[in-house]
């Protein structure tokens, strides 16, 4: 078939979405399919928020198929049109009222969120299957716009280098991520303070809230004990997984989370919180990890815990890679295009 996957992303900007976009071209190929990625520029800001749906709405995708993979690319006319979804605009519904969102609950921001509800609707009723990343995602669909869909997991970025180590214990503890707001990166940081063992951590990856956390570590006396690695290559970041005692990984609600899927392939657990949304469709208190109520005590008494049971930390590693090792590319691909689950 040929196949169009449809996304929008702000320019310059690049994320896990745009890594799940090359991997579900790149499989869809694999299979046999003419595939091609197709992304349209958007902007997040409420004032500017329907050019893009509408621009959807006017681009001719000449294919026997299109999945668009997040908002607002599923307003895209097509008589086959299969959204695989990572989300819709969260800050315009789970968002509504929260800090992070430009979506207050004024009477202007309510009228223009009961709009894009009633565009949301039509446009995912178009499609006569609608698929997400995960449960979450599934959920926010259900109870926003009364629309089911089936989730539908995929192996992570780096899925086949990740490999536990082969002995020993870790020597670092690990949070890799995006350093925004959503992302709570600070939780980890306060986490770390809050244990009675001096080990070594990183954090690693970047964003805007950059300089906040550096000043976050000389604040908290975590300076020489707390790496602020920035960018990681993937060979390294394969070589942090490995070597972890422990993966923090404490976003709020997040969609999918690739991380703990990485921290498990590579046999390492993963501590995270109660509100971390699709993360605890993998982190099972425990079992493959460790759920917190997100205080800096609980998280540090979390973190001590496995640094002081290594045995733990590897049975909890053990048992995470169980949980994800039959995720795979081919059952994405043969779900979608030929809607076998």
């Amino acid at each position: 078939m040929d196949v169009l996957v449809c996304s929008t992303q702000v320019p310059f900007m690049s994320g896990g979405l745009e890594q799940m976009v090359d991997n579900l071209v790149d499989a869809l190929r694999g299979a046999g399919h003419r595939a091609e990625a197709v992304s349209v520029p958007t902007a997040w800001d409420r004032d500017r928020l329907y050019d893009a749906a509408m621009a959807w709405r006017m681009i001719p995708l000449d294919a026997e198929m299109v999945i668009p993979v997040n908002f607002p690319a599923y307003f895209a006319r097509h008589p086959n049109k299969v959204p695989w979804l990572a989300h819709q605009h969260r800050a315009a519904y789970d968002g509504l009222g929260q800090p992070w969102s430009d979506f207050g609950l004024d009477p202007a921001s309510i009228d223009d969120h009961r709009q894009l509800l009633d565009w949301d609707i039509r446009a995912l009723a178009e499609a006569s299957r609608r698929y997400t990343i995960s449960e979450v995602v599934a959920r926010r669909m259900r109870r926003w716009c009364g629309l089911d869909a089936t989730p539908l997991y995929q192996p992570p970025p780096l899925a086949d280098r990740l490999t536990p180590r082969s002995g020993g214990d870790g020597d670092h503890i690990l949070c890799a991520t995006r350093l925004e707001g959503n992302k709570r990166p600070g939780l980890f940081l306060d986490g770390l303070a809050a244990m009675g063992r001096r080990v070594p951590a990183v954090l690693a990856g970047r964003g805007s809230l950059a300089d906040d956390l550096a000043a976050q570590v000389d604040r908290l006396g975590l300076d020489g004990r707390v790496s602020l690695a920035g960018f990681v290559p993937d060979d390294d970041l394969v070589d942090l997984f490995r070597r972890a005692t422990a993966v923090v990984y404490a976003p709020f609600d997040e969609d999918y989370g690739f991380v703990t899927l990485q921290a498990f392939l590579a046999g390492v657990p993963v501590v995270t919180t109660v509100d971390a949304g699709g993360v605890l469709e993998w982190v099972h208190h425990e079992i493959t990890g460790l759920v917190t109520d997100g205080t800096p005590e609980s998280m540090g008494a979390a973190l001590d815990r496995l640094v002081d049971d290594p045995d733990l930390a590897r049975d909890l590693g053990r048992a995470g890679r169980e949980l994800v090792a039959d995720l795979s590319w081919d059952r994405v691909v043969d779900t979608l295009v030929g809607g076998r689950a």
